[in-house]
């Protein structure tokens, strides 16, 4: 093998390896919380760290069935930021945009304007998310 060769296969192998390497799991903790409105109910269990979160989502439609997937997102400051992947009461998968406000160990679940962007779904930028008359305020599960 010549020394070509072996720089090649050398630089091929560092760019794997950084290209692979993953966010360290270690820091994140896991999270419960529970919301009632009404007579539906949610649980939402995510790990969390300091810039990102993902987890489960789960919302009980009293009589009608549930909404269950994936979360996932970013954290900036008190805003969880990021999308639910979920498989609807009737049976088809769905993804919204999710924005929560994390206030005195709560989450505020926000709604606003949803638009598309790259054939996903995403909050509208330019106009705000309201927390104010929130549908679900987690509480977290000691």
């Amino acid at each position: 093998m010549n020394l070509k060769s072996f720089l090649f296969l050398l630089l091929t192998l560092i760019v794997i390896v950084s290209c692979n390497s993953k966010e360290e799991k270690n820091g994140y903790r896991h999270v419960l919380y529970r919301s009632v409105n009404n007579n539906d109910t949610a649980i939402l269990a995510i790990n969390i760290s300091d810039k990102r979160f993902y987890g489960r989502y789960e919302i009980s439609h009293y009589k009608f069935g549930k909404d269950s997937g994936d979360v996932r997102g970013d954290i900036f400051g008190d805003t969880l930021r990021g999308d639910f992947h979920y498989i609807t009461y009737g049976g088809g998968w769905k993804r919204i945009p999710l924005a929560l406000l994390k206030k005195e160990d709560k989450l505020l679940l926000g709604s606003g304007v949803i638009g598309t962007f790259m054939n996903l779904p995403c909050f509208m930028p330019g106009t705000s998310i309201d927390y104010t008359n929130s549908g679900f305020v987690f509480e977290e599960l000691k």
